[in-house]
């Protein structure tokens, strides 16, 4: 059990790093996995790798309490009400994804294989690196989340349909978008994280009801690897967003693209590899 608990906390970390950076958490959980491989049931290690992102939203909830708290006695009436609009954009943004993620949920775990991951990786690499290059000298017209009108939040919101598919990347496909229309880099990481709250609790929540529709239950052992998982992707979230938005201070996310096309390279080969020599 200690080695197990070992391998959890490796991917609590692996969670924790890369769920908000735009490199997909999803290609490195599969990859991280196959290399220290859990051992659990199919359908909870289904359900772990979904369900610990919670911890990871967690930190984004402690982080930005005051900010996205709209009953904070600290905050004047019109701080409530900014606080209230900006929940109404990250819903209004949410809705699409939610439809879609909900009724196709099925059919996009069928697509769960690395090579779809590592096509993801490297497609994505090369726009961040496009995108970034079309930036050089650009002036973002929106500087401030609050700047941002719903049909922005709309489209931002929607972009995360793409990012169903396995190694496309949440807080990738929608920092792209966000900068694509106008947003700074700080603005789109930020908005990012927002609407990673709902949408992850909602895609929890789903596989945690299919686990027990399904008939399965949790042992003592898995219960407290979930647990453990969730809580050290809450810490190490907290580091990775504190890093994120110093980062994009000073810095473009072209380094983000070179390294996930790398990624996608490892990927890909660590697969076919193992396929041939099988």
């Amino acid at each position: 059990m200690l080695l197990e608990i070992f391998k959890v906390i490796i991917l609590g970390i692996v969670e924790g790093f890369t769920e908000w950076l735009p490199i997909s958490s999803t290609g490195h959980m599969i990859l991280v996995d196959e290399l220290i491989r859990l051992k659990v049931s199919d359908a909870f290690r289904e359900l772990f790798l979904v369900v610990i992102q919670l911890g990871a939203i967690l930190a984004v909830c402690v982080l930005y309490r005051n900010r996205l708290n709209p009953f904070s006695p600290r905050k004047t009436m019109r701080q409530k009400r900014n606080t209230l609009i900006l929940w109404a954009k990250i819903l209004v943004a949410c809705v699409p994804p939610a439809l879609i993620g909900f009724f196709l949920d099925d059919y996009l775990d069928k697509l769960m294989n690395p090579y779809v991951v590592a096509a993801m990786l490297i497609l994505y690499g090369i726009f961040f690196i496009l995108i970034e290059r079309r930036n050089i000298g650009r002036v973002f017209p929106i500087t401030k989340v609050s700047q941002m009108d719903y049909r922005t939040a709309a489209i931002i919101g929607a972009s995360q349909i793409l990012a169903m598919i396995p190694g496309t990347s949440r807080s990738g496909a929608t920092i792209l978008c966000a900068m694509l229309v106008g947003c700074s880099r700080g603005v789109a990481a930020e908005f990012s994280f927002f609407l990673g709250i709902p949408i992850m609790f909602g895609a929890s929540f789903l596989k945690i009801v299919k686990f027990f529709v399904h008939g399965n239950m949790f042992s003592g052992a898995e219960f407290i690897y979930l647990l453990l998982g969730m809580l050290v992707a809450f810490f190490v979230s907290i580091l990775s967003i504190r890093f994120l938005m110093q980062y994009v201070k000073n810095h473009d996310f072209t380094f983000f693209g070179y390294y996930r096309i790398v990624l996608g390279v490892i990927v890909l080969c660590y697969f076919v590899i193992s396929a041939l020599a099988a």
